[in-house]
């Protein structure tokens, strides 16, 4: 049986129809009760932050792609809104490329977040493309990564530490120094 994994919801019923095919239906419903108790948890935490930032999430640098739906989902669910979201409905990375990064300058994300898949994310040469220094993100040095294992694999360690990981950066951002206003 293959299972496509692609959205938060998604994969939460995926545990509790494949977890009874290895008789494991009451820790399924357990599990899947306690991921969708944090999902509401960290919802809840997030409705409460002063602001919510403009996030451009990097998965891939050369050619640049942006989040794929489940992340784009977790973004908002932690407290951000993700710069690209017509973009996250597509599955492949193909159709997620930004050929152009002017987009993302235009898009001007309060927060960069690079996940690339495999490799180290260099923050220095994401500051370093052309025109970005104008990017709010690169200005206030709010460009992070999170390791790709924790949350471009579409399962528990996205809905887990992937989760916790934005929360904490975008919690972060929004009760830094310019909480009251912030730049706009």
């Amino acid at each position: 049986m293959r299972v496509s994994l692609r959205t938060a919801p998604i994969a939460l019923a995926a545990f509790m129809a494949i977890l009874p095919a290895v008789h494991a239906e009451g820790r399924a419903r357990d599990y899947t009760d306690e991921l969708q108790a944090n999902l509401d948890a960290v919802a809840t935490a997030s409705a409460r932050l002063p602001r919510r930032p403009r996030v451009y999430f990097e998965e891939w640098d050369d050619p640049s792609i942006s989040a794929i739906r489940w992340v784009s989902e977790l973004i908002g669910i932690a407290g951000g809104d993700e710069v690209f979201p017509a973009r996250a409905q597509a599955t492949m990375g193909r159709d997620r490329i930004v050929a152009d990064r002017t987009e993302v300058v235009r898009a001007d994300p309060e927060i960069i977040i690079g996940s690339w898949c495999g490799k180290k994310f260099r923050p220095e040469q994401v500051a370093a493309r052309p025109g970005w220094q104008d990017v709010a993100a690169v200005r206030t040095g709010q460009l992070h990564e999170i390791k790709s294992p924790l949350i471009l694999q579409p399962g528990p360690a996205a809905l887990t530490d992937g989760l916790a990981a934005l929360q904490q950066i975008i919690a972060r951002w929004a009760h830094g120094p310019d909480a009251q206003g912030g730049e706009r």
